[in-house]
């Protein structure tokens, strides 16, 4: 009997535990803040057009495991008991290394120097980058080109033993930094970090980016570069008073411990205009004293950076679009284009080809001529532009470089090897054979009468008639 009434009540304590999340749900609101998502709403039984949701169960399932008492709280602790007991994680998207560091998931291929990009892909974000170098070169604007390294490509040290990277493979940042031409401008981000490395980090340890100490090594080499002055360092502290992003996603109710490193600098710098957070797609600030017109595509990892290099320049625009708009360089606009992109999104830059009227080829010369039909254009009005894109059938490649040129109205055009994968609806997928540009549209170019031509290295070339 004794024995019984103990089997009872364990079974009812159980069943209590089990039941307060549930009961307490209505009561005790889920904050999703720090997953950087939004939690979903109560389903309705009906449509908007009254008829019946026949998924109302599977939706309120959803919505019920994102909504129960005490979530974060569980999370965290489920985050804790996995990562110190198995050195595993709760989230595929985070990382569990060693001494308590955490990286992102989505680094794991360039890390693992796994599913690179091929040598045509290469070549192809090679000639965009110098399509995009050469159009500041003729509107007189400097053009500087960087990529932010991951953080396990900084610190690999910290990374679980079973991470072993493919030491006879070539990550893509390590391709594409060796195929750019030698008076290419370009900062060698990596290079900047590892020769800065030193007993203080320069990348949070529960976050994906660099810390302001990191930050501001790599901002000087840019002003290097530009032969600029940097901004003053000022004094040094440290503090553990940052949350990391990687942290958030495992551990949301961790108190904020992580590393960072602030300057007793007083910024001049002001914002112009509306200024919300540094998630702002674009940002504009101005310096009293200082002079050049900076624009400068960033994405995350320009967060950190951003404050330096504002203090640098009389004015600078910091912009998040996508894609890159390049029509105001030049005369009364931007006098110096930086380009920051972190390196596990390289492979965007044969993707979305920047807003820019496309360059005139003259002199177009190739040794022999072929004709292929396999290939798909597509077009739509941009603002003032006719955007042409789409993709070349694998005969228009005789080898793993090859510019891609359209011809409208007698007047031939270069077009970035680019892939537009979401106006072509294949939104995710990737290809080496893309092709995209915009034409003004003031030229009256009829995109339904185009010629398309494929010049390959060794000076053969392929045409869509």
């Amino acid at each position: 009997m004794k024995k019984n009434l103990l089997y009872r009540i364990y079974s009812a304590i159980f069943v209590v535990i089990c039941l307060v999340p549930s009961v307490l749900a209505p009561f005790i609101k889920s904050d999703s803040s720090g997953e950087k998502r939004r939690l979903s709403e109560l389903p309705r039984a009906t449509n908007d057009d009254g008829t019946v949701n026949f998924d109302f169960f599977s939706e309120f399932e959803t919505y019920f495991s994102e909504h129960f008492a005490f979530r974060q709280q569980l999370v965290t602790l489920d985050g804790k008991l996995k990562s110190a007991v198995f050195g595993t994680s709760s989230n595929q998207d985070v990382i569990v290394g060693k001494d308590g560091w955490l990286y992102y998931g989505e680094t794991v291929n360039d890390f693992l120097n796994i599913k690179t990009l091929s040598r045509r892909g290469i070549n192809n974000i090679k000639n965009n980058l110098d399509m995009m170098y050469k159009y500041c070169q003729r509107n007189n604007a400097d053009f500087i080109f960087t990529i932010a390294p991951d953080k396990n490509s900084v610190y690999p040290e910290y990374m679980p033993y079973n991470y072993v990277p493919d030491e006879n493979v070539k990550g893509n940042y390590e391709n594409l930094s060796e195929s750019l031409e030698e008076d290419f401008p370009y900062c060698d981000m990596k290079e900047v970090i590892l020769n800065t490395k030193a007993n203080i980090p320069l990348y949070h340890k529960k976050d994906t980016h660099w810390n302001n100490l990191g930050a501001y090594a790599g901002h000087a080499r840019l002003m290097e570069m530009l032969g600029r002055e940097k901004c003053p360092s000022g004094n040094w502290t440290i503090s553990y008073n940052h949350k990391g992003d990687l942290s958030d996603m495992i551990f949301p109710t961790e108190k904020a411990d992580d590393i960072q490193v602030y300057s007793d600098y007083n910024y001049k710098y002001q914002y112009l205009g509306r200024f919300t957070s540094f998630d702002d797609m674009t940002i504009k600030t101005f310096c009293e004293g200082k002079n050049g017109n900076l624009l400068m595509y960033r994405d995350s990892y320009g967060e950190a950076i951003l404050p330096f290099i504002a203090e640098c320049f009389g004015t600078a625009e910091f912009s998040r679009t996508v894609p890159y708009r390049m029509d105001n360089i030049g005369e009364n606009g931007a006098d110096t284009v930086i380009l920051e992109i972190v390196e596990r999104n390289i492979p965007n830059l044969q993707k979305y080809a920047p807003l820019m009227p496309a360059p005139v080829a003259e002199n177009l010369s190739f040794n022999t001529l072929e004709v292929c039909r396999d290939f798909t254009a597509m077009s739509e009005q941009s603002g003032n532009f006719i955007h042409i894109f789409g993709e070349l059938g694998e005969e228009f490649f005789k080898s793993d470089r090859a510019e891609i040129f359209i011809t409208a109205n007698g007047v031939t055009y270069k077009a970035f090897n680019a892939f537009e994968d979401r106006l072509m609806g294949r939104e995710g997928e990737t290809s080496d054979n893309g092709f995209s540009l915009y034409i003004p549209s003031d030229t009256g170019v009829n995109p339904d009468n185009i010629t398309i031509i494929s010049v390959n290295e060794d000076g053969s070339a392929v045409s869509s008639q």
